[in-house]
């Protein structure tokens, strides 16, 4: 295949090196004339491991070369890579000025050029570039339609620096964001021999996955060094605590708990929390993110109310009442702070959960139920049926199998608050609304 590729930094330099080597015909281009002078001559416009001798050899075979001419490239390409920087902004955003200088750039040549090519963003962008920049600015300059007369994708690259080369041909995901099927059938062929999955989306989930997954890496980084903070001043070996953290990848390096949904409640997590920032405070540590994951439960719950409140439906049902399915646990429950908040508000409301039923009859938690919260056990019915009756705003507070069922169910006039996902619907405003999808 003929590809070009737009931008020789450390993205652009290990595609255009590696497309080569994998056998296709790759144009790079840079307006930085020393960056396309070095390539042509087959050296590295980037230090990084291995790329080096990868350009000599591709150079050599006539597989790559570079011009600072963006026309040169893509007129004669099946596929163009765009790889320009989109450096940071003072006020956090990015500068899309030379994202919107290339697209202006392949428009101007697509005009004045019979063919078709799929043009493919690499850069690092916003939900919502593609539609709102990226795919304007080349159908403005070009007088085609995006996804009719050019192809269009999104391929956000996993490589890091230093191990950029490694990275590309060992990607832990291959994700492609398309704007229409033969636009991801073209960009797929190229990395038909990629290990890892491959990943076919729509393009906003394309270009939130790379955000997702920077936010995650921060996250971490921030994490193991609060907690080695904390060790450090228990003398505790923090790398010991660590190391035997991540053997757990059941649930600490897992997906488990990495689904959006509602707050975390229950005997442990909440009171653990607590704890931990107690003995840090007592240690005089501060800890700005393990102190923030308090605060941003508290405010998923304070979204869930305010949920209910904009439905501004008097009669609510609540499905699941524990902190999660299969179990009548109701210490720290989000869902008794949730309904006791709609009380307290004056709503109608029926309340359904078979394990808290059962619970308030024969179990460890009778008392609780019956003593703690009686203002709220006496809203509770026995059916599901009796909840769809009354209620005109359902809330779906766990996950029991039970409520798979329930967005079928639901009549005329009735919405569901899914705090869970119990079904893959997206939102659709006045039926069905997830809280965060």
């Amino acid at each position: 295949m003929k590809i070009s590729v737009l931008g020789l930094g450390y993205v652009g330099a290990v595609s255009a090196g590696c497309l080569a080597r994998d056998g296709h015909e790759v144009i790079g281009v840079d307006p930085e004339r020393t960056k396309v002078d070095l390539i042509n001559a087959g050296k590295s416009p980037i230090i990084e491991k291995d790329i080096g001798q990868i350009i000599n050899e591709q150079v050599a075979a006539g597989r790559l070369r570079a011009t600072p001419q963006v026309p040169d490239a893509v007129r004669h390409t099946d596929m163009v890579l765009v790889c320009v920087g989109t450096p940071s902004q003072p006020n956090g955003g990015i500068d899309l000025r030379y994202v919107r200088r290339v697209c202006e750039q392949i428009g101007r040549t697509l005009a004045s050029h019979h063919g078709a090519p799929v043009i493919v963003m690499r850069s690092t962008m916003l939900p919502g570039t593609m539609r709102e920049v990226v795919i304007p600015t080349l159908e403005k300059f070009s007088g085609r339609r995006a996804g009719e007369e050019f192809g269009v994708c999104i391929n956000p690259e996993f490589m890091r620096e230093g191990t950029a080369v490694h990275d590309y041909y060992h990607p832990p995901k291959t994700v492609i964001g398309e704007v229409n099927r033969a636009s991801g059938d073209l960009l797929a062929a190229v990395y038909a021999k990629m290990p890892g999955p491959l990943v076919r989306t729509d393009i906003e989930t394309a270009e939130m996955v790379k955000y997702a997954d920077n936010a995650w890496h921060a996250l971490k980084v921030g994490f193991a060094n609060e907690i080695g903070n904390v060790c450090k001043a228990l003398e505790v070996d923090a790398h010991k605590v660590m190391d035997i953290f991540c053997q757990d990848q059941k649930l600490n390096l897992s997906p488990y708990y990495l689904k959006p949904g509602f707050a975390f409640g229950g005997s442990c997590l909440p009171k653990d929390v607590r704890a931990l920032l107690y003995k840090a405070k007592t240690l005089d540590l501060c800890l700005p993110i393990l102190g923030a994951i308090l605060p941003s439960n508290h405010l998923q719950i304070e979204r869930g109310v305010q949920a209910v409140v904009e439905k501004g439906n008097k009669k609510v049902g609540i499905l699941g009442f524990s902190f999660k399915a299969g179990t009548d646990d109701l210490r720290e429950s989000p869902m008794v702070e949730l309904t006791e908040r709609l009380i307290g508000k004056g709503y109608d409301l029926r309340i359904y959960d078979r394990n808290v039923s059962l619970a308030a009859i024969h179990g460890a938690n009778r008392d609780y139920i019956l003593n703690r919260i009686p203002h709220i056990s006496r809203l509770m019915v026995p059916t599901i049926d009796e909840v769809l009756g009354h209620a005109q705003t359902l809330v779906i507070g766990n996950a029991s199998s039970e409520f798979a069922e329930v967005p079928r169910r639901v009549a005329d006039g009735q919405t569901i608050l899914d705090f869970v996902r119990v079904c893959d619907s997206r939102t659709i405003l006045g039926v069905y609304e997830g809280l965060c999808w």
